[in-house]
């Protein structure tokens, strides 16, 4: 399979030797070019063999470089090829509870394991095949993030609705005797694959430590809009408190075995249960920020610790943050904490509810623009209002609801701003910029 050059930087390697927009890559040193993942592999070599087709048939160019510079290609995508879809239809899936009328792009659901290396996206190895596991391996792809949800097989299919499901777990074995670094996921559903199948699923991945890096724990995500889907129940206080007991027990006997733990539950398990959110130390190296484990202990500690920093004592300003409702007591604390050392600094924190995909929904990150419109319709909002950065979709500056970051602005006639993810960068936004290097 041949692959299009979308465009060659002027002055660049390729560009010197003549390679053109519309040009084909076919080989790189005699391997063939499929994707992204063999264009970076391939083209670490210090000197390179191109095979290219034309308009005038097959040429050849070679190029002498530096091991890791770039040559100038550009590609029409990051995968050059069409994403894989997931085949899966898991009685937990966030996508099939999403209320219709969305942009198209959201209702697409990805497993492809190129996206996994390029982006951290988790990917279920049910689409995979031995080949494209042996390709990870000479690659040496690594870290690979899989979302397992059991390691019991026959569970795995009921769960995933694919045949597929169980068998695929000997890749994980596999990926791991290869030695591929795994970020592993469970999406848990109160009473399927928590309790003793957790133990279970702990255990049999605990077993392919120091591969296995990190597992982490995470609630299953329930909208309003789940008719005709799999009955499944949210978490409740005991519950919520069952599985961190679990995580807890695991760990205490990992620790003894490897001198570190590997296994975490998401902070919303924490907040669910009514219990305190470990420190930041707890989390060794925040493996699975991404999954919800740990951000908050990591904000509130790199937010201390800027406030500590912080060089001003008097600040007139007043601006309003707007947060999901298991966020808000977070947000809140800390905002206190800055109007605490900085005098004149009025911070006002209002927890927005998700209207859009439903109360169970508490999360900043799924908030809408509409949702944070209602709920600071007619609220005295300062000179400038905060949103979570994680609300905004990858597209840009657009919200889950395709209101756009602008039109939200217009709309409650305040200047809106997105800090950054960090505790620095919220701090920072908080003062307007003014803060201690």
């Amino acid at each position: 399979m041949a692959v299009i050059i979308k465009s060659v930087q002027g002055g660049s390697l390729a560009d010197k030797k003549k390679i053109s927009a519309g040009d084909c890559l076919i080989s790189v040193n005699g391997n063939e070019i499929n994707d992204v993942l063999d264009y970076c592999f391939y083209l670490n070599d210090k000197k390179l063999r191109l095979v290219f087709r034309n308009g005038e048939g097959l040429r050849v160019a070679t190029v002498i470089k530096d091991e890791f510079d770039d040559i100038g290609l550009e590609f029409e995508t990051y995968l050059m090829d069409k994403q894989q879809h997931c085949k899966n239809k898991c009685i937990f899936c966030f996508i099939d509870q999403l209320p219709k009328g969305l942009r198209e792009s959201l209702y697409f659901k990805d497993d492809d394991s190129r996206l996994s290396f390029l982006f951290g996206n988790y990917i279920t190895l049910t689409n995979m095949k031995d080949e494209d596991i042996d390709r990870i391996i000479k690659m040496h792809i690594s870290p690979v993030n899989i979302s397992v949800q059991t390691m019991n097989p026959d569970l795995r299919v009921k769960m995933m609705l694919n045949p597929k499901a169980g068998e695929s777990l000997r890749y994980i074995d596999k990926l791991a005797k290869g030695g591929i670094l795994l970020n592993t996921q469970l999406v848990l559903c109160p009473g399927i694959n928590d309790g003793s199948e957790l133990e279970f699923s702990l255990q049999k991945l605990g077993e392919l430590y120091p591969e296995v890096q990190s597992i982490a724990a995470v609630p299953v995500g329930l909208s309003d809009h789940r008719e005709g889907l799999y009955p499944l129940e949210p978490y409740t206080a005991e519950t919520a408190g069952g599985v961190i007991d679990i995580i807890d027990r695991f760990n205490e006997e990992f620790m003894k075995k490897h001198g570190e733990i590997i296994a975490y539950a998401a902070d919303e398990f924490y907040l669910r249960a009514g219990r305190e959110i470990p420190d930041a130390d707890y989390y060794n190296g925040f493996p699975q920020l991404e999954n919800g484990v740990g951000m908050w202990a990591l904000l509130e500690s790199e937010f201390n610790q800027a406030l500590e920093k912080c060089i001003i004592k008097e600040k007139n300003r007043r601006v309003t943050v707007v947060t999901g409702k298991a966020a808000y007591p977070l947000i809140r604390g800390l905002s206190d904490k800055a109007m605490s050392r900085i005098k004149g600094l009025d911070v006002n924190v209002i927890a927005a509810e998700n209207k859009l995909l439903g109360s169970m929904i508490t999360v900043s990150g799924l908030l809408c623009g509409k949702d944070m419109a209602d709920a600071l319709e007619g609220v005295d909002l300062g000179e400038e209002l905060l949103i979570p950065p994680n609300s905004l979709r990858k597209e840009g500056d657009m919200f889950l609801d395709n209101m756009t970051v602008e039109e939200l602005s217009e709309k409650l006639g305040v200047k809106v701003t997105a800090p950054g993810s960090g505790g620095d960068e919220l701090l920072d936004a908080l003062t307007g910029g003014l803060k201690d290097e």
